[in-house]
This record gives structure tokens, C-alpha cells and sequence, in this order.
């Protein structure tokens, strides 16, 4: 398969940002294309070649030859199998099944509480609201016990922490961020923000926000630029 990878996203994808956080650790040449997105229409109207490839109509999707594909899970594992290093998942059989666990988690249990903050911005003493972030925080604290004998999620550095960290970033825009109760968890985001692959991802976002006046979590300030609002 000889032709040039594309990879398309959002400016603020958190699924596609997974992907090509990914990509771009693999070292994998690819074409990123982003899709029209604005914070009024949002997707709208949506890229041809999402509507086509993607019955969920969303991105990120991979277009490698004649492979097409959607979802960054499955994202994830075709570029494993494509560039097996440097390895995204454990080599041994149980851990990589315990990362796998974990990158689900991030998307299907960390993530939802997230998605419901999303439409109460302007209602955060709604008992939803409440209820979300308590769910957030509960599950800072399960990946703070993990952090207590290991620098990532899984151990060896994997698929799992770019889905967290992603994860994690858009729960500190909508109110759920990580306190100084899990100590642990707040440096290994410090270490994942440091990142050359991260940075050239979470940067170009950061860039957007501002752009449309939206403020940043703290942790994201160095990669802001200059006079923009911080989340505190």
C-alpha cells in the first residue's frame, strides 16, 4: 500500500486530536485534513468524505490507499499494524489487554459525564451537572492509584494515555478539571503536555479556542498565545 495516508478532523476533535497524536508518534507521514467547523454550525455541513465513510458522520476518518476506516479506536490499531514501532500497546498479552481497557474507558466511561456538562454550561448547580463532575472526579482518583507505581496509565507509554489525556482536556473545559487531590495524575498530564506529538496537536487547538474566545485550561497557558483567558 503505497499511497499517502489522510487523515481527516476537526479543530476540535477530541477523537480525531487521538488519532493523529498517534499518527504523528509513529513518526507516519499523513496528510491531515480538517473539516469545515465553526463553534455556531459546528460540523455543518458536513465533509463529503465523512458522509460517505462514516454511517455515524462523524471524524476522525483514514483514508490509507484503499482502506477506509472511522473511529479512533480502529484508527489506533490499524496504525500499530501498519508502523509496529515505536509500540502504542504492551507487548505482553495481559497488559495490552488492561491498556486496551483503558483507552475504552477514557471514551466510554470517563467521557459521557463529560458530553452531558457540555449542554449545562450554563447551569452548573444542576443536580446533572453535579452528578457529572463527581463522576469525573471519582474516576481522577481511580487513574491517580494506578499512577502509584508507574509514569503512564498501562505502564510503558500507550494508546490508553493519549485517549485519557485527550479526554481529560476537554473535561477541564467543561468544568471537571483535576484538583490538587490527585497529585500524581496532574504531573503525569504535565509530562504527556510536554510531548513533542502533543504539543503539535493540543497547540493548533489551543490557537482555535482563543480564536473564538473561549478560555483555556490552565495546564495548556504555555501554548497559548500571548493575552488570552486561562481557565482557572
Amino acid at each position: 500500500m503505497e499511497s499517502r495516508m489522510r487523515l481527516f478532523s476537526g479543530p476540535l476533535s477530541m477523537f480525531g486530536a487521538k488519532a493523529q497524536i498517534a499518527a504523528l508518534e509513529k513518526g507516519l507521514e499523513f496528510e491531515l485534513v480538517m473539516v469545515p467547523f465553526d463553534m455556531t454550525r459546528l460540523y455543518e455541513p458536513k465533509h463529503p468524505e465523512v458522509l460517505r465513510i462514516n454511517p455515524k458522520r462523524q471524524v476522525p476518518i483514514l483514508i490509507h490507499g484503499d482502506l477506509e476506516i472511522f473511529d479512533s479506536t480502529q484508527i489506533f490499531e490499524y496504525l500499530e499494524d501498519v508502523q509496529p514501532y515505536p509500540a502504542l500497546w504492551p507487548t505482553g498479552v495481559v497488559a495490552r489487554a488492561q491498556s486496551r481497557l483503558l483507552e475504552h474507558k477514557s471514551d466510554e466511561v470517563f467521557f459521557p459525564p463529560i458530553i452531558r456538562l457540555m449542554g449545562l454550561q450554563a447551569a452548573p448547580e444542576d443536580p446533572a451537572a453535579i452528578a457529572a463532575r463527581e463522576t469525573a472526579a471519582r474516576y481522577y482518583r481511580e487513574m491517580e492509584t494506578l499512577l502509584a507505581d508507574r509514569e503512564f496509565l498501562a505502564g510503558p507509554y500507550s494508546f490508553a494515555d493519549i485517549a485519557f489525556y485527550m479526554a481529560q482536556l476537554f473535561g477541564a473545559r467543561m468544568g471537571a478539571p483535576m484538583t490538587a487531590a490527585t497529585p500524581r495524575l496532574r504531573h503525569w498530564r504535565d509530562r504527556m503536555t510536554a510531548r513533542p506529538a502533543v504539543r503539535r496537536v493540543v497547540g493548533p487547538m489551543a490557537e482555535f479556542l482563543v480564536a473564538q474566545g473561549r478560555p483555556l485550561p490552565d495546564f495548556l497557558s504555555a501554548l497559548a498565545p500571548p493575552g488570552c483567558t486561562v481557565a482557572r
